[in-house]
């Protein structure tokens, strides 16, 4: 509907996006493929953190955020759609875990495998202990690491409970722990429908009607865990009622 009612603003942002995502492009030539001495995960996340920067102001998102934003160890947040990427992304330099069929959505999957994204393939539990010896690689670079251990998106009125298979990752390690909670605001629609990418919807119709809004409201918190458990089930459990503790703080004129 929004489409429909603002195609000017659409196919101005349209062309906006084309040409934030080809201009994205080419700088990760020179940010990436000829960096100097910045190490290959290093620059794909600050290329990955500029570029997101870029295209949020195509979505017209204002993004406010209270805690201290982490800048390394692993950073697991609630899930309500590909715009949390952006999101996180802008707000610090990151490599992020997504599901396996995020490779094929138009565009945005080129560019998550070339930002260095870690793809986990949940019908597939031998790929489980792969994918938790490359978290535990990036981490130990020092790199941040984005992790949504819901394992899948919702409409964001509850914190659906966490999956603590790749959590295996940070119980044998010492590296900073960190949750988040995001919250969309709507002048002209209605969040879960409109911002949240969830249940059967698909990806370019949600995409043409998100970019007709006038603007996006943004709020994320952040709270660093003092220590967690070295059982994953258990951390899963820490996790989880952190960013619930999170969302109880949260004020409701932006969810």
């Amino acid at each position: 509907m929004g489409a429909l009612e603002h195609p000017l603003r659409v196919v101005t942002r349209v062309a906006w996006l084309a040409w934030e995502l080809i201009l994205i492009a080419v700088l990760y030539i020179f940010r990436v493929v000829f960096r100097r001495d910045q190490p290959l995960i290093e620059a794909r996340a600050h290329w990955l953190h500029q570029g997101c920067r870029r295209v949020l102001h195509v979505f017209n998102a204002e993004v406010r955020s209270t805690g201290k934003v982490p800048e390394t160890g692993l950073l697991v947040s609630n899930h309500l759609g590909y715009l949390d990427i952006l999101v996180l992304s802008a707000l610090a330099p990151a490599v992020f875990v997504a599901k396996r069929n995020v490779k094929n959505w138009p565009l945005f999957g080129w560019f998550a495998l070339l930002a260095g994204t870690l793809f986990a393939d949940p019908e597939r539990r031998l790929q489980v202990g792969e994918l938790i010896k490359e978290l535990r690689a990036v981490l130990d670079s020092g790199a941040l690491v984005v992790l949504f251990p819901e394992g899948t998106s919702s409409d964001g009125r509850t914190v659906l409970p966490f999956k603590s298979s790749l959590l295996e990752a940070a119980t044998a390690c010492s590296h900073p722990l960190s949750a988040s909670l995001i919250a969309y605001r709507l002048e002209d629609g209605d969040v879960g429908e409109e911002v949240c990418y969830w249940k059967d919807m698909t990806f370019v119709p949600h995409l043409i009607n998100l970019l007709s809004k006038k603007r996006v409201g943004v709020s994320v918190q952040f709270s660093k865990l003092r220590s967690g458990s070295r059982n994953r089930k258990k951390l899963a459990r820490e996790l989880h009622a952190e960013v619930l503790k999170l969302k109880q703080l949260h004020s409701p004129a932006l969810g």
